[in-house]
């Protein structure tokens, strides 16, 4: 059956049995998989071009190896960002199982998801310390709308958010699973959560438009708006301010640099590129919500980024 978001559905249980059986076949626990114990080898945490400073003149004041450091803690600071939202995930996949058959394997695969989470953000938190970056509450702000998303989001809040998150991490850590100048710790947790995250997204990917063709107006009002804040208090929290006083730099002015360098709100506009497509198709980023897409320079030209030089 085809919706306006552009997804085929197919049926819901007829799905949920391929995932549970994928699930079985292919998953993974990071605790015996990776060598939590090997030294790292002081390479990249990812390619330079996704580093929020790169191409800015506190980009070329540092040196290569300061460059290679300040990626491994951006990559860090966006993993602990991950542990954030993949929590709050959690929290609203035991609420959308709770409301429904636990017999259905629908729901059974939601409780396999959790499972998963469970395990990805604990492979997150033991990389993030072995990077040399540490977990963190965030500012008050996001944290306590954090805590009112897992409350009041429903149905297509829940996937749709859960696909944006997921599918900006899932093209990141694919492009480095096969990068050789990618620190291997790196390699190897991007390697467990692509394969796991790609059933995820397709269970969210399928749940959303299904859900989202059922709602009414004043609804999908409400959806466009709260997707927005979820998309814009994620992509500006991906970098802690902190990171750069690791390799000597002032944190304000390099935030600063950060958020008005072109070339990162290209970078973003390129991670988030699938699913704002799949959205925007579905019609679910439009007026206010898009806004909130926009300051957080995810939609192209017309963010607010500029070169810095």
């Amino acid at each position: 059956m085809a919706t306006p978001t552009g997804v085929k559905l197919t049926d819901r249980e007829d799905i949920a049995k391929r995932l549970l059986r994928g699930s079985a076949k292919a998953s993974y626990d990071p605790l015996v998989e990776i060598d939590w114990d090997a030294p790292l080898e002081d390479k990249w945490g990812m390619r330079p071009e996704r580093v929020s400073i790169h191409g800015t003149p506190l980009w070329d004041r540092l040196t290569e190896e300061q460059q290679r450091r300040l990626s491994r803690l951006e990559f860090a600071s966006i993993m602990t960002t991950g542990i954030w939202f993949e929590t709050i995930l959690m929290q609203m996949l035991v609420r959308h199982a709770y409301h429904n058959d636990p017999t259905t394997q629908h729901v059974q695969y939601a409780y396999t998801e959790i499972a998963d989470e469970c395990r990805h953000t604990v492979m997150f938190a033991k990389a993030v310390q072995k990077l040399g970056w540490h977990t963190h509450k965030l500012d008050p702000l996001a944290f306590h709308l954090g805590r009112l998303c897992r409350t009041f989001a429903h149905g297509p809040l829940i996937f749709a958010g859960a696909l944006f998150v997921e599918e900006i991490l899932d093209r990141l850590q694919r492009e480095v699973v096969k990068d050789d100048s990618v620190e291997p710790l790196v390699r190897a947790t991007s390697r467990i959560h692509v394969v796991e995250e790609a059933r995820h997204m397709r269970y969210a990917r399928e749940e959303f438009a299904r859900d989202w063709q059922n709602r009414g107006p004043i609804d999908k009002a409400y959806s466009r708006i709260a997707l927005g804040l979820i998309a814009y208090f994620s992509a500006t929290r991906l970098v802690n301010p902190k990171v750069y006083a690791e390799v000597g730099l002032d944190p304000r002015e390099a935030a600063r640099a950060a958020r008005h360098n072109a070339g990162y709100v290209r970078s973003k506009t390129d991670l988030a590129g699938k699913v704002v497509g799949t959205l925007s198709t579905a019609g679910a980023i439009s007026g206010l919500g898009a806004y909130f897409w926009r300051r957080a320079g995810l939609l192209g030209t017309s963010s607010r980024g500029h070169d810095p030089r």
